[in-house]
Parts: C-alpha cells; structure tokens; sequence
C-alpha cells in the first residue's frame, strides 16, 4: 500500500451563467498540489506551503475538515500528514476551497486502496464547503472529482450527480485582485424571483445541456445568460459589464462570473479566440487600476488526480 502521494486539483467554474448550485466545469490549469502522507498517528496535521495564511487547524480547514470525514469512514487508527501548495488563490471564483478539500480526499484514497467511489469523496468533499461559505454544495466539487461537465441534480436527501462530456472548448478567465467571499455574495441573492424570470432561466438551463451534449456553440452562447444571480451580484464586480462586452467582441462564445465571483470566465471555440478574450478581459481591469490575473487553458477532461507517488 503506498505510503506518500502528490496530487494535483484542478480549478473549476461553477454555476455557468443560468446553473445556479448546479453545473460545473473543471479546468486544466490553475490547479492545488496537495501531498498527503500516512501516518500511524491519528487525526490530520497540515502544512501550508505558499503564503496565503490559510488555517493549519484540521477543524478550520477545508482540507483538513474533508480528511476527518473521511476518516470516520475508516476503521484502521491511522492519520495523514498533509502539505498544501494553492496554485488557485483563495476567494478568486474558481473553486479554491473545493480544490483543497477534493485533492486530499482524492490522495487519501488512493493511500487507501481506491475503496472510495467519487461520489462519497464528493460527500467528504462537501463537509470543507461548509467551512469555507456556510453551505454544503457540489458545484465545484464535483467538477473537481469528476473533470468535464457535470450537473449537481441533488445534494439532498440523496446526492445526484451527472457527469457529462464537454465538447472542445477553451476558456479565458479574468482574476481581478479584489476579494468577493462566497459568503458576502450569497447575501445578496434576491429571495424571491418572478416567474417569468424563472422561466427563461429553466429555459437557459435546458439549453446550456443540450448545448454541451451536441456541441452546438452557438446554442451554448445564447443559453449562458443568467437573468436572476449575476444581476444581483454586478454591484460587486466593477467592469463586468465592460468585460463582457469587449469579450463578446474578440470572439467568445459566452460567458459571465465564475462562481460567486471577482473572476469572469468567457468560453471559446480555439485557443486563438481565447488568447484574444484573456486579452480583452485584461484590458479593462487595466484601464480601471484594478491588478489582475489571466488563465487561459482548455476545459479539464479529468478532475483531481495522483501525480506522483
């Protein structure tokens, strides 16, 4: 059985404009290095090796939290010595936490034999979510396990969750270096929405799906637009709407905030249009002072995986 393993976690988009807690996407790169060692000691010790400040107290970890679920699962004494190194910054909208609490239990599976389906990794998973926001979701876990498209059905009373193909698509995503926490921007969500809101939105969501299974672009464009969450979250966001629209401009399919936000994610066809849309995306956060990250790489066709034994 092995003894030490080196896991990478892929970043993730959540929502996708109109899937609200629903659908993900994982992405190539950026991505959590996680390396995770057994321990005949019991219970989990972490390390942070990067300089985001980030708790070290299993109770108050992400990763930390996923691992002791997990290990009430087990019926060995054993324990894991963890090191973290986030590749993906805390609170940029792209599913950092998730990437943390996945690649553990991701590598804590693999220590033990693969005796873990992924849909009870993304149960122990979602125990770090509640730590980092207050909720129990799947969004971004499950891309993160899975890798590709998938779409959250349910979380209760039994968690359900498809995992789709994605057809070739690259992705450009702007990091503002303003912080928006998933908590803050659940606030804001209005607590009732008009029906005929909602309906255009069942709609989108519909269209989104049928979109990915066909790999029609133009209907995945037209099917992004989200009519009740990111209108409540633009105030939180300065130049989104400038972003979109110089993005549309250099060619993207579609697009809008990843998660609960700073950061914009545009789809595309190439890596050329992609290239071209990060550029764009830049541009604008450059106009307005703001500091700012670029990634651009294609969709992740696989989630958290062992790198390294």
């Amino acid at each position: 059985m092995l003894n030490s393993v080196l896991v990478h976690s892929p970043a993730t988009l959540s929502n996708l404009g109109c899937g609200f807690d629903v659908f993900g996407l994982a992405l190539a790169a950026p991505y959590d290095t996680i390396r995770l060692t057994r321990s005949p000691e019991p219970g989990v010790r972490i390390q942070h090796l990067d300089g985001y400040n980030l708790p070290t107290e299993a109770t108050r970890n992400v990763a930390g939290v996923a691992l002791l679920m997990l290990l009430q699962e087990v019926p060995e004494t054993i324990g894991f010595d963890v090191e973290i190194t986030k590749g993906i910054k805390p609170g940029s909208g792209v599913g950092s936490s998730a990437a943390s609490a996945v690649g553990a239990v991701v590598a804590a599976n693999a220590l033990l034999g693969n005796r873990f389906t992924k849909m009870q990794l993304v149960e122990f998973a979602m125990a770090g979510e509640v730590v980092a926001c207050g909720a129990r979701h799947a969004d971004n876990i499950a891309p993160a396990i899975f890798g590709g498209f998938t779409v959250v059905r349910a979380v209760e009373p039994v968690l359900d969750i498809i995992a789709l193909p994605a057809p070739p698509l690259w992705v450009a995503v702007v990091h503002p270096q303003i912080e928006v926490k998933t908590s803050d921007s659940r606030k804001v969500l209005p607590a009732a929405v008009p029906l005929g809101l909602a309906v255009r939105q069942w709609a989108n969501v519909a269209g989104l799906v049928a979109g990915f299974l066909t790999a029609d672009y133009n209907l995945i464009g037209r099917s992004l637009d989200d009519y009740i969450v990111e209108p409540a979250r633009l105030p939180l966001i300065p130049g989104l709407a400038e972003a979109r629209k110089r993005a549309l401009a250099a060619g993207a399919i579609g697009g809008g905030i990843s998660g609960s936000g700073p950061s914009i994610f545009m789809l595309n066809r190439t890596e050329e249009t992609a290239r071209a849309v990060g550029a764009a995306l830049g541009s604008v956060f450059a106009e307005l002072g703001i500091a700012f990250n670029v990634y651009v790489g294609p969709v992740g066709t696989e989630g958290a995986r062992v790198v390294a034994e």
